[in-house]
């Protein structure tokens, strides 16, 4: 297609039915999981709580806030997407609570889910569009912001961005541990008590139908979507795929944002008659393609670019990324693995050669603990930790050494990170391999 094809389609008037109802919808979403923090107690457990924090590296400036400060920052986000939803202040409110939100992803990451990454992204591609053009405060109190269509290009983001989550999650999918069911196994043997359908969970076919089905429904859910013939079948496939996931994992609010996501594939005149029905938009003129309008496509090719090449940075790594963790974030790697293990670590005072054992126990929650032992750069923080720890007690300079085994996939268990290095000495390496993790050993079969 030409280019000034290109951006004529992208900038082309439609219907923005799906873009409104997503914003609601995406405002309760946001709501609940700022709100559920609080309730469920998240933001005590990793928040306020732990003495001591692991916040994306790189980025270690953004550090909880004292006291109930946490809870006051929760609660200001929920109140921010309850304004989203209601859509009154949008643009600001949703502003807000972008830059709050990517605050908590990057405080923290010893809870991390792929779709605290996704509400990051949803909220960006969300800020420029027109959402808030009606079923809104904003577009009741003032006449002039009410529009019933939007550019192309505000509904094709999300749709492009919806098929690189998919399709990611599908490609992640075909590797050796997921084709062979081995975390599914480990997770849904510990759910056999659950109420009534416990015992399915231990059902051969059941573990099967999950391995298969989830690379299948990966791979076609967006192609299913974009053909109008089976565009409803896709929408039943989605509700029941990401219901039964909500049910058996509890994962939050990616499930629903995932039923959500379909709006974007309906044509808005659909969505508009059987939902909110409203003067259909007249006919629009062709779009003036301008200098500003070539900007604005360079920056969602830009965006877009950055989109497709994230998710592939481990192949700059060697070794599986489940096990070095290399590349994992940001890369749609879902329910692929599952680590247990065991660590250890040992200071040793330079100027005088003393030794001694730390447990991590006795800094860290029982949360932090548990995950330390199976994520190297949690491990390279908390040696960072003993320094900074015993340098203001007067013991310095310390050599900080660790040693432990982990169990990745059932596997047997093996060291993860080599004993004789000294990890206070250690820098994070942010663009190459880290030289300090044992390689993992495959068993013979």
């Amino acid at each position: 297609m030409h280019r000034g094809r290109i951006l004529r389609w992208l900038f082309e008037p439609v219907d923005n039915t799906a873009l409104i109802l997503f914003r609601v919808l995406f405002g309760l979403l946001c709501f609940l999981e700022s709100a559920g923090a609080i309730a469920t107690g998240w933001v005590r457990e990793n928040l306020v709580e732990p003495t001591v924090q692991f916040p994306l590296i790189g980025f270690e400036w953004a550090r909880p806030l004292p006291g109930w400060g946490m809870y006051a920052y929760f609660a200001l986000m929920a109140a921010c997407a309850l304004l989203v939803m209601l859509g009154r202040w949008f643009r600001p409110a949703l502003a807000a609570f972008t830059l709050l939100w990517t605050g908590t992803y990057l405080m923290q990451t010893v809870s991390y889910n792929n779709h605290y990454y996704l509400l990051i992204l949803l909220c960006l591609l969300l800020l420029p569009t027109p959402a808030d053009a009606w079923l809104s405060l904003d577009a009741r109190r003032d006449p002039t912001r009410r529009g019933v269509t939007c550019p192309r290009w505000c509904l094709a983001m999300f749709q492009a961005q919806i098929a690189i989550v998919y399709s990611f999650a599908a490609l992640a999918k075909l590797d050796a541990d997921w084709l062979a069911g081995r975390p599914l196994r480990i997770w849904l043997n510990a759910k056999t008590d659950y109420f009534l359908i416990g015992p399915l969970y231990d059902e051969a076919w059941l573990r099967w139908a999950m391995v298969y089905g989830g690379i299948l429904f990966d791979a076609l859910v967006v192609p299913l979507l974009l053909w109008r013939r089976t565009r409803l079948l896709a929408v039943a496939l989605a509700v029941v795929f990401h219901l039964f996931n909500s049910f058996t994992f509890r994962i939050g609010i990616f499930p629903y944002l995932g039923i959500g996501f379909c709006l974007f594939f309906f044509p808005g005149e659909a969505l508009r008659r059987r939902f909110l029905p409203h003067k259909p938009p007249a006919a629009s003129a062709a779009p003036r393609v301008g200098s500003r309008e070539r900007w604005i496509a360079a920056a969602l090719g830009a965006y877009l670019a950055v989109q497709i090449l994230l998710p592939l940075r481990h192949l700059l790594y060697a070794g599986p990324v489940h096990w070095t963790e290399e590349g994992h974030r940001m890369a749609w790697r879902m329910m692929l693995r599952t680590k247990s293990g065991t660590i250890t670590f040992r200071v040793r005072e330079t100027a005088s050669g003393r030794e001694w054992a730390v447990d991590a126990r006795e800094h860290l929650s029982a949360k932090q603990a548990a995950r330390l032992a199976t994520h190297p750069e949690l491990i390279w923080q908390f040696a960072q930790h003993l320094r900074r720890h015993y340098a203001a007690q007067g013991v310095a300079p310390i050599e900080v050494y660790a040693g432990g085994r982990v169990s990745l996939n059932g596997r047997r268990a093996q060291p993860l990170v080599d004993p004789r290095v000294d990890l206070a000495a250690q820098p994070w390496p942010l663009l190459s391999a880290v030289p300090w993790i044992v390689p993992l050993q495959e068993e013979a079969r």
